[in-house]
């Protein structure tokens, strides 16, 4: 443990404070994990990455027995039962659901991994939490906080005087601003749904409500309040989350919660990540410009995304471009040069890591500030010599490994060193004839002698436009066919162009 003070956003309070935890030796945070009805997108990486940096500092300051993290997985929606029928439809729609989640869940597990993300404490999955929504809705109904109308419960918010609190604005103001299911069984437009009946094709458990003891499946913001109530009590620490999630996800979950509880607060401290734009625009299927973790993964390395998300203050709008990424990787590959991988990894941290870049880190999650501080670090260590080197070159390791970077391997496109973007001329010449750029220290000539130029050249050039084309199996094909005759390709983006390049070498 340090000495050094935790001080973090409120976004309940609108202000700034000292942490402080309801018992330091069990320090608990929710944070609300993927639906999984599709592969995660850059905007989903965000709250992961974010709240990781929290968990692995909340670690540090606790002691790693002494933190518990709890991120769900919501496999049972809407959007999935849709995907599903869409994705599977000569299959029945459970099996097809099942098909679904499984690949997704599996998918982002992976993506998130390559972005040096840990493993949260647990990881529940909605549908292994059926009985515990089935009694809070019980409850909230036998309280006056719900009813049944026409086989659906809905949570009844005039009956919560404190709704809106979190979003700081009154049921009038959220209602204008808010797309509201209008239904003629509510008794108010902003009444949501806690519980709603299932046909015979759709997921369901038996349940108490509606006739006969309707077959229903629970309305997606109770699922968090059920969750976080089972891992983690009626009242802890942190809850964390996007900024789209304020309202109307975490005003319901706060709003179910405490009239079940009969608690006036659910969590203490609630964090909010800000927006993520892509090229100035707000990403979108529609706008051509909707980029998934595992698309990225193909052109770039986990580390440099995991950095470049890291650039700009949590609370912040950040906008992720071709151009921030292309310096992201210039930093990286400079700070590369001192790391130092640190024997037990994450945990071995709090005994080196920087008491300024703590600082800075516990300044709200500043971590720009805190990477500000590590190429000070640098310049010290570049004057430094014996046992003053080694002792600030495990600090500014330590430092580094502790917001997520327990080894940094990078590779650049045009070579390493302080330099980075310079080569030897007439190899990245003769490279740019094929479309191609070698890894750092390959014999041009001996590379493309394994194959005819024009050849190798097309069939990059095939799959660039396949890539393009989002035709992922005619990529893959070509990668595939080229890794036969040991030629490996690396993607990454130009530095200065932003454009797509492909690097190869030969597999030894």
């Amino acid at each position: 443990m340090t000495n050094i003070a935790l001080n973090l956003y409120n976004t309940l309070t609108r202000k700034k404070a000292p942490f402080e935890p309801i018992d330091k030796d069990n320090v608990r945070l929710y944070v609300c994990g993927p639906t999984v009805y599709d592969f995660a997108h850059i905007g989903n990486a965000r709250p992961v990455i974010v709240f990781d940096v929290l968990f692995r500092l909340l670690r540090h300051l606790y002691g790693v027995e002494h933190v518990t993290y709890v991120r769900n997985i919501t496999d049972v929606d809407d959007k999935i039962n849709a995907r599903a029928a869409q994705q599977y439809p000569d299959v029945p729609l459970n099996e097809a659901i099942h098909t679904l989640t499984k690949g997704t869940t599996k998918q982002f597990h992976e993506d998130i991994a390559a972005l040096g993300v840990l493993e949260p404490s647990q990881e529940p999955r909605a549908t292994d939490h059926i009985d515990g929504m089935i009694e809070m809705t019980k409850v909230l109904i036998e309280k006056g906080h719900a009813y049944e109308a026409q086989g659906h419960v809905l949570f009844d918010v005039a009956s919560d005087k404190n709704y809106g609190d979190l979003s700081n604005r009154s049921v009038d103001e959220m209602m204008a601003g808010a797309r509201v299911e209008v239904a003629d069984y509510k008794k108010n437009p902003m009444d949501f749904v806690l519980w709603k009946p299932s046909t015979g094709d759709e997921p369901g458990w038996d349940s108490p409500f509606g006739e006969g003891q309707g077959r229903g499946r629970p309305g997606w913001h109770l699922e968090c309040s059920v969750m976080s109530r089972k891992l983690l009590g009626e009242r802890f620490d942190i809850h964390g989350g996007g900024l789209d999630l304020i309202f109307p996800h975490h005003e319901n979950e706060i709003a179910q919660s405490t009239c079940a509880h009969e608690n006036e607060v659910m969590a203490n401290v609630w964090m909010h990540n800000g927006y993520l734009q892509v090229e100035g625009e707000k990403m979108s299927k529609s706008q051509g410009n909707f980029i998934t973790i595992n698309e990225l993964l193909k052109e770039w390395q986990g580390e440099e995304l995991r950095f470049n998300m890291l650039r700009t203050h949590y609370r912040q709008p950040i906008d992720w471009t071709a151009k921030g990424l292309s310096e992201t990787r210039r930093n990286l590959l400079r700070l590369q040069k001192n790391f130092k991988p640190l024997e037990g990894g994450v945990d071995a941290v709090e005994l080196v890591a920087d008491g300024q870049f703590l600082e800075a880190l516990c300044d709200d999650l500043n971590v720009h500030q805190a990477t500000s501080r590590l190429f000070e670090m640098q310049k010290k260590i570049a004057r430094a010599t014996g046992a003053e080197k080694e002792k600030l070159e495990q600090s500014f390791s330590a430092s580094l490994t502790l917001i997520g970077f327990e080894r940094l391997d990078l590779y650049s496109p045009f070579g390493a060193g302080e330099d980075t973007m310079e080569v030897k001329k007439t190899q990245l010449d003769e490279a740019r004839k094929y479309a191609v750029t070698p890894m750092p220290g390959q014999d041009v000539k001996y590379a493309l002698s394994k194959m005819e130029p024009e050849k190798l050249n097309q069939m990059i050039e095939d799959r660039l436009a396949a890539r393009d084309a989002k035709d992922w199996a005619n990529a893959d094909r070509i990668r595939d066919e080229l890794g036969a005759l040991h030629i490996e390709l690396h993607d990454g983006k130009d530095p200065d162009t932003g454009k797509v390049i492909t690097r190869w070498d030969i597999k030894r």
